[in-house]
């Protein structure tokens, strides 16, 4: 991680000096916070945090699929970030080094589960036997169905191309902000995210009323049915 590099204090005050973002109209910027932090504010790194928990769990629940693993995954990157910080190079803005942090610590969670899976119950589920009894409910709504299908396939592409359209078509970050969390090229995101989309669209290719159309990108999208970027949207804290 980039974030590990070691780096002059010549280079990170330019870069703390450099970066206004998360700045309040009166209150310290992400770099002040963040500088503070290193200097022994016990409070700063609270407050960058409180400034950025909300979108860092966005990206982590949506690139995970798992609450609790993203939760994990959250909280161990904090922990990272929190002990790297005298490290921070400056070279990008401070919420671009967590959000790397982040997605990192999601991309490793991905990998560890591909490699050792696990038939985990659906999320809240219990076993049958441990839950009340209950009236049977009503069949789900044909566009619950459709969003389920779509944070499936989601779930179901490889990692590198899930975090790179949660990023672009779930949170709305530009390509050249996601090749920069991602610590790739640009042509890298736009090509992981034409593969995670076309894979979506064979995917979901049983929600399809017609014969599908075509999005700005020429990528298909299916036609009378949810899109893969616009359902995968839903529900989120987005930008």
């Amino acid at each position: 991680m980039n974030s590990a590099d070691p780096a002059s204090h010549d280079s990170r005050a330019e870069g703390f000096a450099a970066d206004r973002s998360g700045m309040d109209e009166s209150g310290p910027t992400d770099a002040e916070l963040l500088r503070a932090h290193v200097d022994g504010d016990p409070e700063a790194f609270a407050e960058l945090v409180r400034r950025h928990r909300d979108r860092l769990w966005a990206v982590a629940v949506r690139t995970i699929g798992d609450r609790e693993d993203a939760a994990d995954a959250v909280q161990d990157a904090l922990l990272s970030a929190h002990r790297a910080a005298p490290r921070f190079r400056g070279e990008s803005m401070v919420t671009t080094w967590l959000h790397r942090i982040v997605v990192n610590a999601c991309l490793d969670r991905l990998r560890r589960r591909r490699s050792h899976p696990t038939v985990p119950l659906p999320d809240g589920t219990r076993p049958a036997e441990s839950r009340p009894a209950a009236p049977e409910p009503a069949a789900p709504a044909p566009d619950h169905d459709a969003a389920m299908d779509v944070r499936s396939a989601l779930a179901a592409l490889p990692p590198e191309q899930r975090a790179a359209l949660v990023l672009v078509d779930v949170q709305g970050y530009a390509v050249a902000e996601a090749a920069e969390i991602l610590d790739v090229a640009e042509g890298t995101i736009k090509s992981r995210c034409a593969r995670g989309r076309a894979r979506m669209a064979a995917a979901l290719g049983h929600l399809r009323g017609g014969d599908g159309d075509h999005d700005s990108s020429g990528n298909h999208t299916p036609s009378g049915a949810v899109s893969p970027t616009t359902s995968a949207r839903e529900g989120r804290g987005g930008r």
